[in-house]
């Protein structure tokens, strides 16, 4: 942004041309009456210069680092160059951000930065070992915030909906055996499947997370966890799954609508 320059007031002195009264020689001249010394000009100062205002971007960063909210990066395109530390060497490779819909699920943001004027964010990737990341640039995704938060408490068997930090819902829920663990760290809804037929082991409907098994590899989709639905109200409460987070179906239906990228906190 150019500087603007103020410049004070040329102030100009008027000079009052005085007759001498004649007289001898030896009179001083008579100063003429209401004039006086030159008024003195005043120092020149120069306005500040104008502070700049912070970029989108970097109000983006400044919010994220400070976790004032949930954020989540969605690729632009199905494949989003990714670096395992921030570099300015050339990408460790391409991620594929296809989600089983076709689309490109979002990525939970775990941390972000500026460098050289540009965004970075510090992503949570959807594959194996929980709790994987990897850095992207900020022109390959869009940023999008989530006001919605899933928290399940393995020791209480319970899950807590909120909406912009307020709690909207807290019911009991099935969880892992002791030899099926259910995972625990930070992760986010990477898929959701409807069921036309409620009855069935998934319920009415499955948010797929981007975290897997600590134990199970072969089952399907390679052990990766779900909240999902259960017909059967005596699974509250109850370890009973093989690590997912079973449901109610009447307490799954105000989870249908959560949208992907939302954060899902598992703690013991």
């Amino acid at each position: 942004m150019p500087r603007v320059t103020r410049r004070p007031p040329v102030l100009v002195a008027v000079l009052a041309l005085a007759l001498a009264a004649c007289g001898s020689n030896s009179a001083a001249p008579a100063r003429p009456s209401g004039v006086g010394s030159p008024a003195p000009v005043p120092a020149s100062t120069s306005p500040e210069p104008p502070t700049e205002k912070p970029s989108k971007e970097e109000r983006l960063v400044e919010a994220i680092e400070s976790h004032d909210g949930d954020y989540v990066a969605i690729s632009k395109g199905r494949y989003v160059p990714m670096w395992e530390q921030l570099s300015r060497e050339d990408p460790n490779y391409a991620f594929d951000a296809r989600s089983p819909d076709g689309g490109h699920s979002p990525m939970l943001i775990a941390d972000a930065t500026m460098r050289d004027g540009e965004a970075w964010f510090d992503v949570y990737l959807p594959i194996r070992p929980n709790g994987s990341k990897a850095w992207l640039r900020a022109e390959d995704v869009r940023v999008q915030q989530r006001h919605e938060r899933i928290e399940v408490d393995l020791s209480e068997r319970t899950l807590e909906h909120f909406q912009d930090g307020d709690l909207v819902d807290r019911f009991k829920v099935g969880v892992g055996q002791p030899q099926f663990p259910t995972g625990t760290g930070t992760f986010y809804v990477w898929a959701k499947v409807p069921f036309d037929n409620p009855y069935q082991p998934y319920g009415i409907f499955a948010l797929g997370l981007s975290g897997f098994s600590p134990v199970l590899s072969d089952w399907p989709g390679e052990g990766r966890m779900a909240i999902h639905g259960t017909p059967y109200a005596s699974n509250r409460g109850q370890a009973v799954s093989h690590g997912c987070i079973r449901v109610y179906n009447t307490d799954m239906e105000t989870l249908v609508d959560v949208p992907l990228g939302t954060p899902v906190i598992i703690t013991k």
